[in-house]
Order: structure tokens, then sequence, then C-alpha cells
């Protein structure tokens, strides 16, 4: 958490905006579960710019009402207390804040580029809820105007030193992570104790705090915060659509925090592109260039089709992957060997399976441990996957027992590879401990299709051939390659 060095510095800070009489008070109505109708009216409209906002508001397409406020009193009557509390206090903040620009040292930091975040993460969070279809989506728009309001009182606090943390990334996980290890606490945590300085309702504050953190598990349905913290990399895409990278922070952040897919994304750029133009008018800055607007959609579209056929590589590879080596497991084996073996049947092609053993391994878990005999394994696969060729296929086995499929070749022209590989594994001098050296070798029985055809009928057939080969290595003293002669 903050210090009490930084939490001193923003305390004492005058460069800070104060804030409106009008926001003071409407912040303490928005705390006041049985805030009066008539005092929400009555301190609205002593703020003449406040009033046309919120009048201008309740009209916009973001509330689909079909009834026209023309006075304060209808614009409660449509939207109801709280989202006008919630609304004048978005607005009363931002207003008073944008008024004041944080000084721009060192050309380093913009505050337009700050406020154009802001309200595009404001505009996404709302279009998540939309989509989700919350009930809270005014709180949504309040807390992604503010969720970074921290950057500005770093900014204003410690012009010099934050400078140069700022100017070091243009990316928001590595500058949050920048700034803990520098000032000992992030941006999310300077904005909650502001916004506790500043009596924000509680729930609003924590959402803010706690969208920085680790996404919470998807069995609690969508909050704020989760959506809050999708709807920073979802302000980052959509006001750089041509940077793939936010492309692929946003697919990610929506699948950790929301469990969002491609197509529910795009739905919610979409309600993202309605409610603009609504958006710019109320807070009279240009988010977007609208000869781009049009083609975000479309882009989008395209970048998240790819994406989604990449996750699903990613999992097919997963689902047959062994976890701990990264060797193919025992079911895509299988998979493989009857595809590779009806193919030799059919074209009359060679086929050659290796089966390798490591000798003792059972004295290498006993001796040092599973970890370091769960880094030995590792080790042995990728000395094996350095050496094949991208049509062969390595599985796991059994524990330290893999399995070596070498399609269209034959015993013959296998045994240069399985030599080297045999020797390549009695290379291996795994240092554990930074004491002691672990060595180990391998007992390999091979067996071919083609060179013992009539014999050998199915997948099976091979592999109880290429076993008693194994079995032969290692009655004949282990570290041996022995080929199956046909015999039993």
């Amino acid at each position: 958490m903050i210090d009490d060095a930084l939490k001193r510095r923003l305390n004492h800070c005058t460069a800070l905006p104060s804030l409106p009489a009008v926001a003071v008070k409407i912040i303490e109505m928005a705390n006041d579960p049985d805030a009066d109708i008539g005092a929400v009216c009555q301190y609205i409209s002593l703020d003449p710019v406040l009033s046309a906002k919120l009048l201008r508001t309740a009209n916009t397409p973001l509330y689909k009402s079909r009834r026209v406020a023309t006075n304060i009193r209808q614009a409660v009557s449509i939207l109801g207390t709280h989202t006008v509390l919630v609304i004048a206090l978005s607005f009363s903040l931002t207003h008073s804040l944008m008024k004041n620009p944080v000084p721009n040292h060192g050309a380093v930091f913009d505050s337009t580029i700050f406020w154009r975040r802001s309200i595009a993460s404001a505009l996404a969070a709302r279009a998540l809820g939309e989509k989700l279809e919350l009930s809270y989506l005014d709180d949504l728009f309040l807390a992604g105007l503010i969720q970074e309001i921290g950057i500005l009182a770093f900014w204003v606090i410690m012009p010099e030193e934050y400078g140069k943390v700022f100017a070091s990334t243009s990316d928001h996980d590595v500058l949050l992570n920048s700034e803990r290890e520098v000032f000992g606490a992030g941006h999310d945590e300077l904005g909650y104790a502001l916004l506790k300085r500043w009596h924000i309702p509680d729930y609003i504050a924590l959402s803010c705090i706690n969208s920085h953190s680790q996404p919470e598990p998807k069995s609690l349905g969508p909050t704020l915060q989760s959506c809050l913290a999708v709807s920073r990399y979802l302000a980052d895409y959509f006001l750089y659509p041509h940077e793939a990278e936010k492309m692929t922070a946003l697919n990610q952040a929506a699948q950790d925090w929301l469990g969002f897919d491609a197509n529910v994304l795009i739905d919610v750029i979409k309600i993202m592109e309605v409610g603009l133009n609504a958006v710019e008018d109320l807070f009279e800055m240009n988010i977007h260039d609208p000869a781009e607007v049009s083609g975000i959609l479309a882009e989008a579209k395209e970048l998240l089709m790819i994406h989604d056929l990449s996750r699903m590589r990613d999992l097919e590879d997963k689902s047959q992957r062994d976890g701990l080596t990264g060797a193919y497991n025992r079911t895509y084996f299988d998979e493989t060997l009857r595809r590779e073996f009806n193919l030799a049947v059919q074209y009359n092609l060679p086929l050659t399976i290796a089966i390798i053993d490591l000798d003792h391994f059972k004295n290498v878990n006993d001796t040092y441990g599973h970890v370091a005999g769960d880094s030995l394994l590792a080790m042995v696969v990728k000395t094996v996957f350095d050496q094949i060729r991208q049509d062969d296929t390595l599985s796991r086995y059994g524990g330290e027992e893999f399995a070596l499929i070498l399609p269209g070749t034959a015993v013959a022209a296998s045994r240069n590879l399985i030599a080297r590989l045999k020797d390549s594994i009695a290379e291996i001098a795994y240092k554990f401990d930074g004491r002691s050296t672990i060595r180990i070798t391998a007992s390999i029985g091979v067996a071919g299709y083609l060179e013992n055809a009539a014999q050998i009928r199915d997948p099976r057939d091979l592999i109880k051939a290429a076993d008693s080969a194994l079995y032969a290595a290692k009655h004949a003293g282990r570290n041996q390659i022995m080929e199956w002669d046909g015999n039993a």
C-alpha cells in the first residue's frame, strides 16, 4: 500500500484542483441513501453548465428514453435519482479537472490524450455493462472515467521523478509495475487515496483499485471491477486500432476477467460506436477521427477472428501435450501411430518407432527428489526435440518412457539419428542445487513396419516389437540400442 511519505505529498499538494462546491455537495448526496430528489434538483440547478450537460445526457441515445426532458426534474424523473447523481458527479469531476490541466513537464505528459483515454474507458465500461445487461451502467461510466486518476496525481505531486518512469513505457501494465518498484505504490493505490480524500463513494473507489489486481474467479459473474479492468484495454484498442498488440492485450484481458470470446467483444465495440458521438458531444472532446470510426469494427472482426483461431490452436495443442515435459501425450501418440501405420500399409511405406527408457530413473527420484527428476525429464525431451524432424512425433509413453514415431523412415535410415539421441542423452549433465551433477543414460528399442510387414499386422504389433527390443537392450546392460529382428 501507499506509504506515509507519499500520502503526505498527496495531502499537502496545492497544485491538485479542489472540487467545486457543487461537486462536493453531489458527493455528499451520493453517499446518502436517503437523498431528497428536491435537494438533488436544487443543487444541480445552481450550476448552469452542469444542468445543461445533464439535460443533454437524458436526451441522448445512451438512455433510449421516449420522453424528452426539458428541465432537471424531468431528467431526474427519466433517469432516476441515483443515475442523475452519478452522471452529475462524472461531469462535475472531469469538468473541474480538465479546466485545470496538469503542467506538461518536458512534453512527456499530454492532458488531452489522458482525458481521451479516460472518456474512451468510461464509454467502454458502460458498453460492457450494457452487453452484460448490468443495472449499474452509470456507476461503470463514472468509475471508467476516474480509474486512472492516480496517473494525474503522480504528475502533479512529483513531475520530475514520475516523468522518467512515465516516459519509459507506453504499456499500462509495465507502467504500473515500474511505479511500484520506484515509488513503492502504483497509480491505482495513489488514485484510491485521492478518491478517498474526495469522499467518492466507497464502492466506486474500491472498484477502481481492485480493477488493477488479479482477475477474480469467473464463477462470481461480471462485477464492477472486472468490467473496469477490461475497459482499459478496450479503450487502448479503440484509440489505437492499428496497433495489433492492443488487440492481443484486449483479447487476453477479456478472457481472463470476463471469459469473453471474440463475438462478444465485437458486440461491445458496436455499442461503443453507437454511443461515441453522444459522449464526444457531452465532453466536448473528439475521441476518434470520424473517418476512422467506420473501419474500427471491420478491423476488430478480422483481428479477433485471427486471435480466436490462434487461441483454439493453443488449446488443442495443450490438450495433446504432456504438461510436465512438453512431449505429446499417450493419446496423441496412439492416434498418430494409427494414422501413420494405415498410410504405411496403404502405400507400402517404411515406418519406424523407437521406445526410449531412461535407465535407473527411479534412483534419481529417490536420491535427489521428484523436482530434480521432473527437470531431468524436461531436459531429455528438449534434447530429443532439438534433433528430430518436424514430421517426427515424440510422446511421453509412461513415467520415464518416451516413444518416437519416424514416418517414412526405414530402420536402417533411422540408425544414425537414434544413435545420436542415445549419446546426447548420456551427455546431459544436470546441475542440481549448484552442487550435484546428475547424469542419465537411455536404453532404446527399435522396430520397423516395412522390414517385418508379414508379422506386424496392426500398430499394437509394432509397439510390442519395439518393447521386445527395449527389453533386450536392458538385458544387454542398458545404455544400448536394440532392433527387433522378427523374433518374439
